[in-house]
């Protein structure tokens, strides 16, 4: 069984039994990665580790000459 089966299975209990239509698949995947990310980065502050830094930051600073 695959998550459209299962989602499709509990679309029909939540149907029957008159509760809220659970969220499609695939719906809440970018912020639950973005959460899972922000969490990482948390625990490596904690633990005295520098976080690592984001994409952009380093495309910002990436053409900027570095002082010798």
């Amino acid at each position: 069984m695959n998550a459209m089966h299962q989602y499709l299975f509990d679309t029909y209990r939540a149907a029957r039994l008159g509760e809220p239509m659970p969220p499609a698949p695939g719906t809440h995947d970018i912020a639950v990665l973005r959460s899972v990310r922000d969490r990482r980065r948390f625990e490596r502050v904690l633990a005295g580790r520098p976080a690592p830094s984001t994409a952009p930051t380093r495309l910002l600073t990436a053409g900027r000459p570095r002082a010798s």
